[in-house]
């Protein structure tokens, strides 16, 4: 390994406590950079002055544009720009689930408000409508009936980006109050939890509890395939139980917390440690 490792993110959490942790105890030298001080000119010439940079970086702009930054100047970044802006972008994500053959919730893109009624309408209710772009639950909206969907999208339509415009809607999967999360780390499943929430949604930053999952042969085959599809090395699978024994993919992480996952799993599956030996096994290419 001619060049350092580097960690990048703007805010050190529990979880990249925990991996930077990991990298100490091996006795890695790494380089902590601040995505929040990273700029390059594009001008520059190529240079890898990191052998790899493992991206923790939060904010899913900064996580996306630096990631492009990296790779333009000849370094590696996991996970890639590619996959971030796939994970990043909800119907792009579903697009990629659609097209690997995954099962998932059926959903729509409307890029109006009003379109979105007739989207809603074929779709039916109850449905969940969710920014393109966002985690932790944030903005999403259940919708359970026409009335609720005309009141709620009066409202989007008032939005001043033309952005905010375009409507992400699901059907909405009656799973009582779980959902599950598989973590996959270089093409291997980790483990996976049930998460919990007080009402219907599941976001661990939202309060939900975490419970061990039964990691069967069919749930580690679809979180394998639902991070390979959006080319995710480091990902977050979100699944619902379809209610005949299947699964439905909701969504993919290429920022995967898992504090909740450490909680239910302790040391016997470090996260962490996985995330250090893909990064180390990276530089070494």
């Amino acid at each position: 390994m001619n060049a350092p490792v580097a960690v990048l993110a703007s805010r050190l959490r529990a979880d990249e406590k925990r991996i930077l942790d990991a990298f100490d105890r091996r006795g890695v030298t790494y380089e902590y950079l601040d995505a929040r001080t990273l700029w390059r000119t594009l001008q520059g010439p190529p240079e890898r002055r990191w052998s790899v940079v493992l991206n923790r970086e939060i904010g899913f702009a900064r996580a996306a544009g630096a990631a492009r930054m990296l790779e333009a100047a000849g370094v590696p970044v996991l996970n890639s720009a590619q996959a971030i802006e796939v994970c990043g972008d909800k119907y792009r994500t579903s697009v990629a689930l659609h097209e690997a053959g995954l099962p998932t919730p059926r959903t729509a893109l409307a890029l109006t408000p009003e379109a979105a009624l007739d989207a809603l309408d074929e779709i039916g209710y109850p449905a969940v409508l969710k920014p393109l772009n966002g985690s932790w639950g944030r903005l999403v909206s259940r919708l359970t009936d026409r009335e609720t969907a005309e009141t709620v999208l009066e409202h989007v339509a008032a939005l001043p980006s033309p952005a905010a415009h375009v409507i992400y809607v699901q059907e909405f999967i009656p799973t009582g109050d779980r959902d599950v999360r598989a973590v996959v780390v270089g093409g291997e499943v980790l483990g996976a939890t049930y998460r919990r929430g007080a009402g219907w949604r599941t976001n661990v930053a939202r309060g939900a509890s975490t419970e061990p999952c039964p990691l069967t042969p069919e749930l580690a085959k679809a979180a394998v395939a639902a991070a390979r599809c959006v080319g995710a090395d480091i990902a977050g699978v979100d699944l619902l139980e379809d209610g005949q024994g299947g699964w439905l993919v909701l969504e993919v992480n290429a920022g995967v917390e898992f504090s909740g996952f450490h909680r239910v799993h302790g040391e016997s599956t470090s996260v962490a440690d996985r995330i250090v030996d893909l990064t180390m096994a990276r530089a070494e290419e």
